[in-house]
């Protein structure tokens, strides 16, 4: 097993293969995006910051880390940032292959990249949870929404360097509505360190994997309160 909370600077499949079978209580990830970057009417030519924040991720990940995800996982407990092109493959993966149970959680932007050519805004991020028979939500109400209004958070994004950061509110009710406290959550693409700082937060271990050594520097930063 690999040593809990800590961000390892890895390949997430490579590192994926490295822990034990059913082994991990809940898995808050936000991967890759299918994300189309070229075409004409996209974005215009004020918005190619953009198009160059996200090329790097546009591919997608492969259905192998999936089933690398299934197997640590003592249960199916899985929350997935994705985009609206991924979520038809995913709920073909995890409810008609897995037979899992899934709810579909949002994320609406008041300030939306000012991208809208010829495709509505792109203001929702969505969020599947994934769940087999017998996984608890535990929480409250306060934490139990399925969508959440703000705007981008474009200061984190400044000060973590990344540029698809997620709210650290949201992460943490994830956390808090599908694990208990001393349970070993899993973020095989950990980014700026959001996930490990709201496990931090509510008395969870983690295990990170992130390729890029500049996230890394900045998530122990985060996590030890440098920045």
């Amino acid at each position: 097993m690999l040593s809990l909370n800590t961000i390892h600077n890895m390949d997430c499949l490579n590192g994926l293969r490295q822990i034990a079978d059913k082994s991990i209580d809940l898995i808050v990830t936000d991967p890759p995006y299918e994300i189309t970057t070229s075409g004409a009417g996209i974005y215009k030519q004020a918005d190619k910051q953009y198009v160059k924040e996200l090329d790097f991720m546009k591919d997608g990940f492969s259905e192998d880390i999936l089933t690398e995800l299934c197997r640590v996982m003592k249960k199916v407990n899985l929350y997935m940032f994705c985009s609206q092109k991924q979520i038809i493959p995913l709920l073909d993966y995890f409810v008609t292959k897995r037979k899992c149970n899934y709810n579909i959680l949002t994320w609406h932007k008041t300030n939306p990249v000012p991208a809208c050519g010829n495709k509505y805004l792109t203001d929702t991020e969505f969020i599947l949870f994934f769940r087999e028979k017998g996984v608890k939500i535990h929480g409250e109400f306060k934490t139990k929404f399925t969508y959440y209004v703000t705007p981008l958070n474009q200061k984190d994004k400044k000060l973590y360097k990344h540029p698809t950061i997620k709210p650290l509110n949201i992460v943490r009710n994830l956390i808090i509505n599908s694990s208990l406290e001393g349970d070993i959550v899993l973020d095989p693409f950990m980014g700026s360190g959001t996930t490990a700082v709201a496990c931090q937060e509510t008395g969870r271990n983690f295990i990170g994997f992130e390729m890029q050594q500049e996230y890394c520097e900045i998530a122990e930063n985060r996590l030890r309160g440098i920045l």
